[in-house]
């Protein structure tokens, strides 16, 4: 039975706090579903101090704040959305449309069509999510959505430039500088000078998650994703330096990041604890990172790897770094995650930042039924059907009258019916079964 060393908050702590967000949310959602563009600026003052004279971007804009990065910066940025598209691309390939003659005369298929609105928040309150730009607008248009707004908060009282460049870059259409829930409700309920999107998709904290969670439904949402959790599953082949910089590299994310540790080495999860604290003392994001690690961090020592195993497909995290002599053992047999990261030559900050798989991912346990932001997740497939011959449309026509009069579907039955009156040259009696 696996041993907790070191635990979290409780539940009812999280819950109470979930509830404060939510209340929050429903408030600055139904103040600009009232206000419009009014309640946007107002919030956009309160909330990050920033209130220009309109939230878009223009060229000259973008051009202005793409000057001010540094040409080793850009080439960075192109490097990494090269990455980025290129498995996109790979991805969206694999994706093919579909068209079948199931029956003599009865063709099925379906079609991969783009979602035509999509809005990408990018986090940049703490920490500018440069790299949320590939993630959610390149992979977008590599998807072919025609309309992509791009929005991220000031940061430190301007545009960040980097961020700006990585959108354009990726191909944003429309670039906001506007951030927290009253960016998520502008894109999503649109206001007099913001069009509504069809969908939204990115990270972002607990607010920005919660905001998505109210608002699906009104707008389809790529997944819940965030707060960063992060899960690091090792044994004995590495030590306790690696596993430490690995947890503190996601938990300084923010004081809720849950970081955890699952080992069958006991002696591991201790040298990590006392690792963690001596890095604690260095860490220049220690602050955010002792936080996350003292209320959110867990270490659990498992007697084997199968109970390692069923311990992680239970926390269902969304980053999962393994480090054991056999990292293919949980490629193989893991259900519930957002991404792996194998071995000790791999990290999650690659992912996050520049290998080319995407950084948006599943948390609080939606691994168990998601998957992360992929080109998939913006194109919908609809199904269509094409019924060639008389004679196909009267024989499909008469098991499906039978079918709706047995659940009691007089008017269903009729529309096969009248087919099987026409193409089949059949008298069957009005509202009735076809024999």
């Amino acid at each position: 039975m696996a041993i907790q060393l070191k635990h979290g908050r409780d539940a009812a702590a999280r819950a109470e706090a979930d509830a404060g967000v939510r209340s929050k949310v429903e408030e600055i959602l139904a103040e600009v579903e009232r206000d419009g563009d009014k309640a946007v600026a107002r919030l956009s003052r309160e909330f990050d101090n920033w209130s220009p004279e309109s939230f878009r971007l223009s060229d000259e804009d973008i051009q202005k704040a793409m000057s001010q990065v540094s040409p080793r910066d850009l080439e960075d940025i192109k490097f990494a959305q090269a990455q980025v598209r290129r498995f996109a691309e790979a991805q969206r390939a694999s994706m093919q449309d579909v068209e079948v003659e199931t029956l003599p005369g009865v063709v099925l298929g379906h079609r991969h069509i783009p979602v035509n609105a999509v809005g990408c928040y990018v986090p940049g309150g703490k920490y500018p999510m440069v790299a949320s730009a590939h993630m959610s607008v390149l992979t977008a248009k590599v998807a072919g959505v025609k309309r992509v707004v791009a929005s991220a908060p000031p940061y430190k009282g301007a545009p960040h430039p980097a961020i700006v460049a990585a959108m354009h870059l990726a191909g944003a259409d429309e670039i906001l500088v506007l951030g927290g829930v009253q960016a998520i409700a502008a894109m999503a309920i649109g206001t007099e000078t913001i069009a509504g999107v069809d969908m939204l998709v990115g990270p972002g904290n607990a607010f920005v998650a919660e905001a998505k969670r109210q608002l699906y439904g009104r707008v389809g949402i790529d997944l819940f994703a965030g707060p960063t959790e992060t899960l690091v599953i090792a044994d004995d082949s590495v030590d306790a330096e690696i596993c430490a910089t690995d947890l503190l590299g996601q938990a300084e994310h923010g004081p809720t990041s849950p970081a955890v540790l699952l080992t069958n080495s006991e002696k591991l999860a201790r040298e990590t604890m006392a690792e963690i604290e001596r890095l604690l003392e260095i860490l220049p994001t220690r602050e955010i990172a002792r936080q996350a690690w003292e209320d959110f961090g867990e270490v659990i020592v498992c007697k084997d790897e199968a109970e390692m195993l069923s311990e992680a497909d239970r926390i269902a995290s969304e980053h999962v770094q393994v480090m054991t002599r056999d990292p293919d053992f949980f490629l193989n047999n893991m259900t519930n995650y957002g991404a792996l990261f194998l071995g000790a030559r791999t990290n999650v900050a690659y992912g996050d930042k520049v290998i080319g798989t995407n950084h948006t991912l599943p948390t609080r346990k939606a691994a168990r039924y998601t998957g992360g932001l992929w080109v998939g997740k913006f194109l919908k497939t609809c199904t269509y059907q094409k019924v060639l011959t008389d004679e196909a449309s009267a024989m499909v026509g008469e098991y499906c009258s039978r079918l709706c009069m047995l659940e009691g579907f007089a008017g269903h039955a009729e529309q096969a019916n009248v087919r099987v009156r026409r193409y089949g040259r059949r008298n069957v009696e009005y509202a009735t079964a076809a024999e």
